[in-house]
């Protein structure tokens, strides 16, 4: 039985965390938890991450709709963006959505994260495209973020942030925590000089380990079609899902290419 009074709790707890890191400023970013297939329990909107407690916790069903929430508090206006990623990923049970100031600064310059850098971030993450820029509160968030989900387990949206998504609310944590770091790393290299890559033999050692590790979610290394024809990985080229699917391909291979050409102008 779900005791979803501590689970509320831990939302609060890591709405502080992201708010202390500062991960958010003011009443930015939203959180949310899946309890079963008709019930997922979300923060408010317009509250600060940093300053919750259990009762300002909302629950809804999985089209978004109220089934309770205290007087004064309604669900954050970007459910239907966690409500797609619930959908389209049933293996995901907490979706963590905010505006790491590194991260977010690569998705404004339209840099996704795909450089292999260190061992932890290619095992743990792998790459992390951008999904195009979509009005906040829309159906143009959601779709725009649909086209990766199938591929990767965490976004960088376009001029907005970041998404997070796992099999728990601290492994979804987690995962914004190593996105954030990891562009806070490449944008640290770059100021020295420009990072010094994993090779592409090394690249897949880490997705082997990974492979062994049984690790959960998806990852350049389980799906990537290019991996399995003995091509580059996504991780390796940085095209981002380029080869990974048919659909969405086009919005992909162009990902792809401006990738290609910010890296040229870098010198990368």
């Amino acid at each position: 039985m779900v005791n979803e009074y501590e689970i509320k709790k831990e939302i609060c707890d890591i709405g502080k965390r992201i708010y202390n890191r500062g991960m958010v400023a003011s009443n930015d970013g939203n959180i949310s938890v899946k309890l079963n297939d008709h019930e997922f329990l979300c923060t408010p909107t317009g509250v600060s991450k940093g300053f919750m407690t259990p009762e300002y916790i909302c629950k809804v069903d999985e089209n978004g709709n109220v089934i309770q929430a205290n007087k004064g508090f309604k669900p954050s206006s970007e459910i239907k963006m966690h409500m797609r990623v619930y959908k389209e990923r049933p293996d995901v049970n907490s979706v963590v959505h905010a505006h790491p100031m590194y991260a977010t600064a690569f998705a404004i310059a339209g840099i996704p994260l795909t450089q292999p850098i260190m061992p932890e971030a290619v095992i743990a993450l792998g790459c992390v495209p951008i999904a195009e820029y979509g009005t906040p509160s829309t159906e143009e968030i959601p779709n725009a973020v649909s086209k990766y989900l199938q591929h990767f387990d965490a976004v960088l949206l376009e001029n907005h942030g970041a998404l997070a998504y796992s099999d728990s609310l601290l492994s979804a944590y987690h995962k914004m925590e190593s996105v954030e770091f990891y562009a806070q790393l490449l944008f640290l290299s770059r100021q020295l000089g420009g990072p010094k890559e994993l090779s592409k033999a090394q690249v897949e050692r880490l997705y082997e380990i990974r492979r062994k590790f049984g690790m959960k979610g998806k990852h350049p290394a389980d799906v990537c079609l290019n991996m399995k024809d003995g091509k580059p990985s996504c991780h390796s080229c940085g095209s981002c899902s380029g080869n990974c699917s048919s659909s969405g391909s086009a919005d992909s291979d162009l990902v792809a290419e401006i990738t290609k050409k910010v890296m040229k102008e870098l010198g990368l």
